[in-house]
């Protein structure tokens, strides 16, 4: 079928969309069918007796192009059996197109072999959700983007929260100049540079560490200058925070005149928040990827960045054929004004009262 057949199909209203939610994330699902302008479809997510996982979807999705949202976060191993029965349940009802949007990719940090005898969790997750089906994988900020390689047949779409975050930035009214972001490990350094280059920093600190177990690091070396500057430590996973917590630590000892810190994805697992609460820095910014519940009430320097509509308009464009290239390049707010002064089309509609 043509694309312009495809088209004319949806605008008669027989290729609908539709969204689903498990029950990891409901208050990021919800925000994200408001801003569609769409109700989650009516999803039963039980327990039996013995443990087991049980999933209803109580509507008929026959050719219709659904999105699930589903980060396999903390219990990661629930959310995703969770993720892998719908995607399989949308299968056996012929939806015509299953989308799986994982705004938190679980084991993605296992993404490769350190040592003799262990798996590469990432890539045996990928070959399960790509066994159960989905056309289409939606992630935000893996680990490591090598992780989309590990889906063979199924492509993979890996948004970047900065945009979104780059807004607390400029509402702090920094001088680009006086500003130095930080990449907490090696292997962050290309995440550091292109937010760098973004929002006009001075520049890029790299600091090199020696980690002794996973969540406990041995030593730190700072690599660049933060003497007069302010500092944000960029990152995309904070877990434990012992890791941002003793660079925040150095870096003032380096001479940083304040320090923040930024992920897109807070685990905040274990004593994340006392650990917060104690450290050198202002304020810590990470995303609604994962529940914060109450975190940022127990945890005053903790500010929650929604990403819901990032998604949303991911999930507009996508169901539309429309090019994602956009949503790399500028932030949600920035987009909105654009389609305010008719420079561009609003792919969202106004959210129900």
């Amino acid at each position: 079928m043509s694309k312009v057949a495809r088209t004319a199909e949806r605008d008669e209203g027989s290729y609908t969309i539709r969204l689903i939610a498990g029950s990891a994330n409901k208050e990021l699902a919800e925000s994200v069918a408001n801003l569609l302008a769409h109700q989650l479809e009516d999803v039963s997510v039980g327990r039996f007796a013995d443990g087991e996982i049980k999933i209803h979807i109580h509507n008929n999705v026959r050719g219709a192009d659904v999105y699930i949202l589903q980060p396999t976060c903390p219990p990661v191993n629930d959310n995703m059996m969770e993720l892998l029965f719908m995607l399989h349940t949308l299968n056996l009802s012929s939806a015509r197109r299953i989308t799986a949007v994982l705004p938190y990719y679980g084991y993605a940090r296992q993404d490769r072999k350190e040592r003799a005898r262990t798996p590469i969790s990432a890539a045996a997750v990928a070959s399960l959700i790509e066994t159960m089906g989905p056309h289409r994988v939606v992630t935000l900020d893996l680990h490591c983007g090598q992780i989309q390689g590990f889906f063979r047949n199924v492509p993979v779409d890996n948004l970047f929260a900065e945009n979104e975050f780059l807004e607390r930035v400029y509402s702090l009214g920094l001088d680009p100049t006086a500003l130095v972001i930080v990449s907490p490990d090696a292997g962050g350094v290309s995440r550091a540079r292109r937010v760098a280059d973004k929002c006009g920093a001075y520049g890029v600190v790299t600091i090199l560490k020696r980690r002794v177990t996973a969540g406990q690091v041995d030593s730190m070396q700072l690599v660049g200058d933060v003497e007069g500057k302010v500092a944000i430590i960029w990152d995309d996973i904070i877990d434990t925070a012992g890791t941002i917590c003793k660079a925040a630590g150095l870096l003032k000892e380096a001479g940083a005149t304040k320090v923040y810190g930024c992920a897109t994805h807070g685990v905040l697992s274990g004593p994340a928040l006392e650990r917060i609460s104690k450290s050198e820095m202002e304020e810590v910014w990470v995303s609604d990827s994962i529940p914060q519940g109450d975190n940022a009430q127990v945890c005053k320097k903790l500010q929650v960045v929604s990403i819901a509509p990032l998604l949303a308009e991911a999930i507009h464009r996508l169901h539309n054929e429309e090019s994602l290239s956009r949503l790399f390049t500028t932030s949600h707010s920035v987009r909105k004004q654009e389609a305010l002064e008719g420079r561009a089309s609003t792919p969202l509609k106004r959210p129900r009262k």
